[in-house]
């Protein structure tokens, strides 16, 4: 907030404590903050007197008799306020024209995406993907007819390109994909979905709300509709550029920045807006002569009687759902011996699963994870995971999904995770809710662990171009504190360069503490001159964030 904005705040504070403002009728402040408080005052004028005491309406009433008999009333020395509509009429008006004189940047812009999304139901369009490289030579990877709602439910269809032909629909009770190359038709989960496809209106607007920044850049034409060119800066990221319809106050195009000499652009070459996705594009059918590869082989059940029947365990319910959390359906697994408790938010924006099983072989938590406890048992949390694997337990563990969060630990013999794409804190009260412990997470900050004994110096500004490089889909390595240990404590065995495999297996290294935004890795092999790594995350602190080495222990 600078000065001009301060002053405003602090004159209309005053009057809203029905106190005199300081500012008022003294000298020194510019014309345009002049106009300001006059404003603020016409405006405050609308508003109906406050009632002082108890028994102001019989004085009122009094008084009006008083001055119907002729008698007259004094008109008291203060007047005082009620907020109410009228003070939201002033906050409008004051926002409107701090908008010409104070720099408030472009949240008008994101706002208004924000309430034209609001209205949509769901959307038709034809979506482009088109390269460019340096030398402005374009390639379009791939056309795209997209349905989808404000459910989470969606339906695509590969026009052109690498993905032609291959269908993709969620219907937000199962979800699979239509193979023709291969005569397949896979089933999968519904939720959690790794699947995000590209240029999804919502996601859009709520990374430019998220953003560092946003500023109009311009205006331009696109598929012949008049539209606003948003420069968006995310937070450790380089600057997009969205392009948002004039018309309608929704994205039509996006275009990333210049990676590695190549930049995509993503176009909706037609859009519409409708009620609902039409009902048979939602309906699973194989077509014939293609096989059906059932990748859920979950059963649903009517009671957890029913699951403990056919698992052998009685699964247990979180004592209390999270406010706002209703039961939406119970599924068992039974290949894995897992029974799968689905939540749903009453405005259907968010979902979580509670998975539980008897625990098999050691817990090991992923070397991307931070390391927390549950109830006093070591704990994994990824919020929100970064990579697109599977859900169910991959080498003992469950990996991540994008935009998903996840809890994962042990107690009593059995194995617990609960997965969503509900906030950390909603997923915190399911676990806790489950066991009856609290979520306890690692501190961070400043020396959160302990200075290694010898620091490695870092070029800021070369780790920041390697974070671009990274969002840009290359070396995803960088995201893995094990694998960026792996590679320093190799060139450390061989600083002439690394031929073939590398001298330090993955395998020998082993993250023992990791708070997400600073970890340690520990050498198990004694045949290297290093015993622990120390590794942060400098550019960017989440799952996104690539890892890097700033110091080490020797080995004794």
């Amino acid at each position: 907030m600078d000065g001009n904005e301060k002053k405003l705040s602090e004159y209309i504070d005053r009057l809203n404590a029905e106190r005199q403002p300081e500012q008022h009728g003294a000298p020194g402040d510019s014309p345009e903050l002049e106009r300001l408080y006059s404003t603020v005052r016409l405006v405050r004028s609308l508003r109906e007197p406050a009632l002082p005491k108890g028994d102001y309406p019989k004085e009122l009433a009094a008084a009006v008799r008083s001055r119907q008999t002729g008698k007259g009333y004094q008109k008291g020395k203060k007047r005082v306020w009620l907020g109410g509509l009228a003070g939201m009429a002033a906050v409008l008006v004051i926002a409107v024209m701090l908008s010409s004189i104070l720099p408030l940047g472009n949240v008008d812009v994101v706002h208004a995406m924000e309430e034209a999304f609001r209205g949509i139901k769901a959307y038709h369009g034809i979506l482009e993907i088109v390269t460019s490289n340096a030398q402005g030579q374009q390639n379009l990877r791939t056309k795209l007819e997209v349905w989808a709602d404000k459910e989470g439910r969606y339906y695509i269809r590969g026009l052109e390109g690498w993905q032609k032909d291959i269908i993709t629909v969620n219907n937000g009770g199962s979800k699979w994909q239509v193979r023709p190359d291969r005569r397949e038709v896979n089933v999968f989960p519904a939720f959690p979905d790794a699947y995000r496809f590209i240029f999804e209106l919502g996601n859009e607007i709520e990374q430019a709300k998220n953003a560092l920044s946003t500023s109009v850049v311009g205006e331009d034409t696109i598929a012949g509709r008049k539209t606003d060119v948003l420069e968006v800066t995310p937070k450790g990221g380089a600057p997009y550029r969205i392009w948002v319809d004039k018309e309608t106050r929704l994205p039509l195009q996006k275009q990333s920045a210049m990676q590695n000499a190549l930049q995509s652009t993503v176009t909706y070459t037609s859009i519409n807006f409708g009620d609902v996705i039409p009902g048979e594009l939602l309906v699973l059918e194989v077509p014939d002569g293609y096989s059906e590869i059932d990748k859920n082989p979950e059963q649903f059940v009517n009671s957890m009687t029913e699951a403990a029947e056919a698992l052998g365990f009685a699964p247990k319910v979180p004592g209390e759902v999270p406010a706002g959390f209703d039961p939406e359906g119970v599924a068992i697994v039974p290949d894995t011996g897992l029974v799968k408790l689905y939540y749903i938010a009453g405005d259907r924006k968010a979902k979580v699963v509670v998975v539980q099983g008897k625990a098999d072989g050691e817990f090991k938590r992923a070397s991307t994870s931070i390391f927390a406890q549950v109830n006093g048992s070591p704990a994994e949390v990824q919020s929100p995971v970064g990579e697109e694997h599977g859900i169910l337990r991959s080498g003992g563990q469950y990996a991540g999904i994008a935009g998903i969060s996840s809890i994962r630990w042990r107690q009593d013999g059995y194995e617990y995770a609960v997965i969503g794409d509900a906030p950390l804190e909603q997923m915190a009260d399911f676990a806790e809710g489950l066991v009856g412990g609290a979520l306890e997470m690692p501190s961070t900050g400043q020396q959160s662990f302990a200075r290694s004994a010898i620091e490695v110096p870092v070029d800021l500004e070369m780790e920041e171009n390697e974070q671009k490089s990274v969002d840009a889909g290359h070396s995803p390595w960088r995201l893995d504190p094990v694998y960026v240990a792996q590679v320093f404590v190799s060139l450390e065995i061989s600083p002439e360069g690394i031929v073939g495999e590398y001298p330090i297996e993955y395998e020998e290294l082993e993250v023992i503490e990791n708070n997400g935004a600073e970890a340690v890795v520990k050498v198990t092999d004694d045949n290297t001159p290093i015993e622990k790594v120390f590794l942060k995350r400098l550019v960017r602190q989440d799952s996104t964030g690539i890892w890097t080495v700033v110091g080490y222990d020797p080995a004794n």
